[in-house]
């Protein structure tokens, strides 16, 4: 016992003995200045300085620019910029994913493969379905007063008050149709005799998506008019227009010819579309 109670002293003494640090003028030996300190004081100041300095550094980094130029830290402006690309990889997947669903109703277009199911959705076929003597013309008090709401709207309409707006279809062509729309046979068409080299007028203004030669039906042109509405011309001598160009109403876009495997001489073959699915052409214009 006698034992640890000296050594403790003895650790004590040396930690409050005193020491004086002086630094000396080397070639004269002249006293500058001096410190007196001990042990303590030492560990203190150390112990104090390592946490300032830990502090310090923490604070450093988490408040400041520099903690960019740390391994592990994302920049700020590298942040924004990731966030606008995922923006705009969003922005153009919905693109695709639209522009996807226009090019499978071109192919649609392109091979027919529609189902006849599909085609209640013409509002002109289901309307020759029905029964004129079974239908109840007489208008309800709800349907008089949409129709004024509607009256009181269309005062206003542009589209309607503007008389130098037209939204008739020209006739490509001029002849006799040798056959006739009929979706029950898959012949989503009219086909139009005519003389060959007869020029193909656009039914509407528009702009040619598709302008290429293909087995079947020989020469295609397919325009895109305005309310997503398609018109194709196949078995062409020859096009006029090529993909991407603007095309206005009655202009010649292609001859009349028999090209592809799919003919028996010249003619037209003439399709109307709207959002993937097929119209009947000879309901908007007038072949003969």
């Amino acid at each position: 016992m006698a034992k640890k109670e000296k050594r403790t002293k003895k650790i004590k003494r040396k930690l409050l003995h005193k020491y004086r640090l002086v630094v000396l003028n080397e070639d004269t030996f002249e006293e500058r200045f001096s410190f007196k300190l001990n042990r303590l004081n030492v560990f203190v100041f150390s112990v104090v300085s390592a946490l300032l300095l830990i502090a310090g550094t923490t604070v450093l980094i988490a408040f400041t620019p520099l903690r960019e130029y740390i391994p592990g830290y994302s920049s700020t402006k590298l942040k924004q910029r990731a966030t606008r690309l995922t923006y705009k990889t969003d922005s153009i997947q919905r693109e695709l994913d639209i522009n996807n669903q226009y090019l499978a109703s071109i192919r649609k277009v392109l091979t027919g493969d529609v189902k006849t199911v599909h085609f209640n959705k013409d509002s002109i076929i289901n309307a020759a379905d029905l029964d004129a003597s079974e239908v109840d013309f007489s208008a309800s008090k709800e349907d008089s007063l949409l129709r004024e709401k509607v009256a009181q709207e269309d005062k206003y309409n542009p589209l309607l008050t503007n008389p130098g707006i037209n939204y008739a279809l020209y006739s490509p062509v001029s002849g006799t149709i040798t056959q006739d729309y009929n979706p029950t046979e898959k012949h989503y068409a009219v086909d139009v005799v005519t003389i060959k080299n007869a020029p193909v007028k656009a039914i509407a203004d528009g702009t040619v998506i598709f302008a290429e030669w293909t087995a079947e039906t020989g020469y295609v042109i397919i325009i895109k008019h305005r309310n997503e509405l398609l018109s194709v011309y196949k078995h062409n001598a020859s096009l006029t227009k090529e993909q991407g160009e603007l095309v206005k109403a009655g202009e010649v876009i292609a001859t009349v010819g028999s090209t592809g495997e799919l003919t028996t001489g010249p003619h037209l073959h003439f399709e109307l579309w709207r959002d993937g699915y097929p119209i009947n052409p000879t309901n908007f214009i007038d072949f003969e």
